[in-house]
């Protein structure tokens, strides 16, 4: 199932077209709906949810008969409610809900194997080594998380196409020990043959190089209208930048929790 992050906005620029094309300005729109501009607004850019009868009552005034079907079964599926909300995960912030609307993801890495092709007990040393105090509870979640996500690369329904660059450095670093790290190792060499999965190993005798400023993933949605997102982690939490036609990658929003590990 999905969530809202993305759909929530697709559904925001649909309902926005068609308040432009009714040839209503926000200021006429929202009296006639019994809201404020700033509410309308707040909906337009995906800022707030809507449900069915607050979006019916909008084709109403936007004359939309002709996209009626279409837009109410968008309004659904933006007010869905993803799987990962049972392990305590926000459906408007963070990574997870991000990568579920994917179509395609670009992940380099500096310090471990990315989250998609981890082990289980790779995972949990990442979290025992990590500076948050997990509890195990937490911790066992946030692994079944992980283990979830990586369903979809061998997903013939949902498949999750990933591309993921190592830096060489990761594949000698005993994360969890040797036996831990030899079980990661024979995983990547297992994923590797997976037809959704480009993995490639940064050399360390390269030198120099574009990606030494950190780790970033890149996520594609095919089908869905929304632009490239970049997500960026950071000691404080996370941040995402989307790319905008024509124009550079434009700062979005800064996430409190970061759940790419």
């Amino acid at each position: 199932m999905r969530d809202s992050t993305v759909r929530r906005r697709q559904l925001a620029r649909e309902l926005r077209s068609l308040r432009e094309r009714a040839g209503l300005t926000i200021e006429v729109a929202a009296p006639a709906l019994d809201w404020s501009a700033s509410k309308l607004s707040r909906i337009e850019n995906a800022r707030q949810g809507v449900d069915v009868h607050a979006v019916r009552s909008m084709l109403d005034l936007y004359d939309g008969a002709d996209v009626w079907d279409r837009v109410i079964e968008m309004t659904r599926e933006a007010g869905k409610k993803g799987w990962w909300r049972g392990f305590g995960l926000r459906g408007e912030l963070g990574y997870v809900p991000l990568e579920a609307e994917a179509t395609l993801v670009r992940d380099f890495t500096v310090m471990y194997v990315p989250g998609l092709l981890q082990t289980a007990d790779y995972a949990r040393a990442l979290f025992d080594g990590s500076a948050r105090p997990w509890t195990t509870e937490q911790k066992e979640r946030e692994v079944v998380v992980r283990m979830i996500r990586q369903k979809r690369l061998t997903s013939t329904e949902d498949p999750l196409e990933l591309v993921a660059i190592l830096d060489e450095a990761v594949l000698y670093r005993p994360v969890g020990g040797a036996e831990v790290m030899r079980a990661q190792l024979e995983r990547l060499i297992e994923a590797a043959a997976f037809d959704t999965l480009t993995f490639q190993v940064l050399p360390t005798g390269l030198g120099a190089h574009a990606g030494m400023s950190g780790a970033f993933s890149v996520l594609s949605f095919d089908g869905l209208g929304e632009p490239d997102i970049a997500y960026v982690e950071h000691a404080m939490g996370a941040s995402t930048w989307r790319r905008r036609r024509r124009s550079p990658w434009r700062s979005s929003c800064s996430i409190v929790s970061a759940r790419r590990l």
